[in-house]
């Protein structure tokens, strides 16, 4: 599983289902748009590195890293990145961004995670949440591999593009699926997504033990108006993606770990 590089173009009812969310059929389109685009690396990877914050020296998972950028740029502030993805074709190119040595792994979201209880500080999630039907599993995994005081930093769809999207307009209330035609270096390509209300989000995460810290809807970065002067603008009156953070709670001894 990896992040939505774009809006969806249309609602799709693609020909082959076994294709849909295929990230290993175009990681390298998807790698490419992913790169400089104004939606991803102007818009929601600054937002996640702001919520982030200083992460120098701290142990963290990229969970549904894709081909690494935001792996690379958490390390480049000092932490000690983990990816993982449940697509082989993306991990090949995070590896070429990250080295050799990079400590990456193919793992699906929707089953247990192979690392022990505890074993960070953090964990990010960036525009990979909508991808499951139900969070509760994912959640609780999640949970479990945070040390106490520890935070998920999460980037999804939001709830309310989902609905305007639609035509006719889906039942807001509830989760339900939508597969729509997206578009990464010129190549069309079908993704399921799962569309739920923003109290189920919320409810999710304090259902797993989580402590809802941020909810947050940033500006993109000043620094694409030049080099995206229209759909800046219009990207800055709409609204995008929704952005969570949420803490697991502190030591019995009423203190985070360090």
């Amino acid at each position: 599983m990896d992040r939505v590089a774009d809006m969806p173009e249309t609602p799709a009812q693609p020909a082959d289902p076994a294709q849909v969310n295929d990230y290993d059929s175009f990681a390298e389109a998807y790698s490419a748009d992913n790169e400089h685009n104004l939606l991803n690396a102007y818009y929601e990877r600054p937002a996640m590195l702001a919520l982030a914050g200083d992460v120098a020296g701290r142990r963290i998972l990229d969970a549904g890293c894709g081909s690494g950028p935001l792996s690379a740029a958490l390390r480049d502030r000092g932490a000690d990145v983990t990816g993982i993805d449940a697509s082989a074709g993306m991990l090949a190119l995070a590896r070429r961004r990250l080295g050799d040595g990079a400590a990456l792994h193919v793992a699906d979201l929707s089953e247990p995670l192979p690392f022990a209880d505890g074993a960070f500080d953090d964990v990010v999630a960036s525009l990979v949440l909508h991808y499951l039907k139900d969070w509760g599993p994912t959640l609780a995994e999640i949970r479990r591999v945070l040390r106490p005081g520890g935070r998920l930093i999460a980037s999804v769809q939001h709830p309310f593009v989902d609905y305007a999207i639609q035509d006719p307009r889906p039942d807001y209330s509830a989760t339900t699926s939508y597969t729509c035609d997206f578009m990464f270096s010129g190549q069309s390509v079908p993704l399921r997504l799962w569309r739920r209300p923003l109290h189920a989000m919320t409810d999710a995460f304090t259902a797993a033990g989580f402590r809802l810290a941020v909810i947050s809807e940033p500006p993109p970065d000043p620094a694409a108006r030049e080099l995206f002067p229209e759909d800046f603008d219009a990207l800055s009156a709409r609204i995008g993606f929704l952005f969570f953070v949420v803490e697991t709670p502190p030591s019995a001894t009423g203190s985070a770990l360090p």
